[in-house]
């Protein structure tokens, strides 16, 4: 028996290495949550640039209209 040895469960179960999947899991899971919190950001500042967007674009139908009646009213 002097080559028996005590193995600490505990310790081989924290000690996988690389390649231990529970830990790439929530590694993985983790990232996820980071991303969707990106996505819902990036959704918000879309749409606000779409709501810029369309009033530039109402501003400039405007100004083309006033430049066309300045030009024509001569």
């Amino acid at each position: 028996m002097k080559d028996d040895k005590v193995i600490d469960l505990q310790q081989v179960k924290n000690d996988r290495g690389e390649n231990d999947l529970e830990q790439t899991i929530e590694t993985l899971r983790q990232r996820v949550k980071e991303l969707m919190a990106i996505n819902q950001t990036h959704k918000e500042l879309m749409g606000k640039l779409i709501v810029d967007n369309q009033e530039l674009k109402r501003d400039n139908k405007a100004l083309a209209k006033q430049i066309d009646d300045y030009f024509n009213a001569r």
